[in-house]
């Protein structure tokens, strides 16, 4: 159908013209729902809760490596913001009939103001399980993807007691040390909160750590995928269950346009942004080559899709939710 540019900007001026109703047949809201979202993997039953927007700001000092140019094209082009790169944060929980597995559990209130360094929209995690209809005295283990703020900041609240009473905590070797190692608190400036955030929230479960290994499962259903680069301990898991897999992958990568469509770029808080790059393109070939559903942690809400090969990289096709029925 050929419409006229003449006849929309015609329709335009007509509705201008139309006086503007000063009651609405209903208020406005002024609010948002719970952000939770249910489906199914096989058998198992899984829920993605989410902790909130993560705000970065101006993309550039996030890919400091990157062209400015070639950056607001990317976004524009995809109808983002030039000047506002926003990640979200969507904590997947999986029921597998006999355990409640919560991966990762946002930024939390568990560091006073540090956690706010990014304002806010962060640290919704608990209040949108409750939502869910999950008690944090429910979950059975805590699994982390890696130990950086936004992904272990709420397994304790800001007196440090533990959010999650009843859980363990599964994390690599490698993340444990690294992240709670006080001289590694040298570096760029955010690696002191980091480190004191993690030392702070890791520790108060030492008595009920379990220790991640590539290859292995973790729980029956759940396997650890080393993926080392954005921290040298990062892990994606695999959800096998009924012959339908999905792979939660963490901080693979951060943003659905910029590092899928330049999966070689580097990101800043990346702790080896090079090999951070490199284990990113190799994973993305594989689901695109596999047709593997994905849960990304920093995609927009749920981070539910696919990802598929373009010309240069990759794109990020999201899933339809379904609403009506658990498939």
């Amino acid at each position: 159908m050929n419409i006229p540019r003449r006849t929309l900007l015609g329709a335009g001026a007509a509705l201008a013209s139309v006086p503007f109703m000063a009651e609405a047949a209903a208020p406005f809201r002024n609010d948002l729902p719970p952000a939770w979202h249910r489906f199914r993997i096989g058998e198992f039953e899984a829920t993605v809760v989410s902790d909130g927007r993560l705000p970065l700001g101006q993309p550039g000092p996030a890919f400091p490596a990157s062209p400015a140019a070639e950056i607001a094209s990317l976004m524009e082009s995809n109808f983002l913001p030039v000047n506002a790169a926003n990640l979200e944060q969507n904590a997947l929980i999986v029921n597998t009939g006999r355990q409640l597995i919560l991966f990762d559990t946002g930024m939390g209130d568990s560091m006073g103001a540090a956690s706010q360094m990014f304002g806010p929209t962060t640290g919704r995690l608990l209040r949108n399980m409750r939502a869910a209809g999950i008690e944090p005295a429910q979950i059975d283990m805590v699994i982390l993807t890696h130990a950086h703020c936004d992904h272990c900041w709420a397994l304790v609240d800001a007196q440090g007691n533990r959010n999650f009473p009843n859980a363990q905590v599964a994390v690599t070797e490698t993340d444990l040390r690294y992240w709670t190692d006080p001289a590694n608190k040298r570096g760029p400036e955010f690696m002191t909160a980091f480190i004191d955030g993690a030392t702070k929230n890791l520790n108060a479960y030492r008595d009920r750590m379990v220790m991640v290994r590539d290859g292995a499962e973790v729980v029956p259903g759940i396997q650890a995928i080393a993926a080392p680069g954005h921290t040298l301990g990062h892990t994606i898991y695999a959800i096998t269950s009924g012959g339908r897999t999905l792979v939660n992958s963490g901080d693979l990568a951060h943003h659905q346009v910029l590092l899928l469509r330049r999966p070689l770029w580097e990101f800043s808080f990346d702790t080896d942004p090079k090999m951070s790059a490199q284990t990113r393109a190799r994973a993305l070939d594989r689901f695109a080559t596999d047709r593997t559903q994905v849960l990304s942690y920093h995609f927009p809400w749920p981070g539910l899709g696919h990802v598929v090969r373009e010309t240069e990289g990759f794109s990020w096709l999201p899933s339809p939710m379904e609403v009506t029925s658990l498939e």
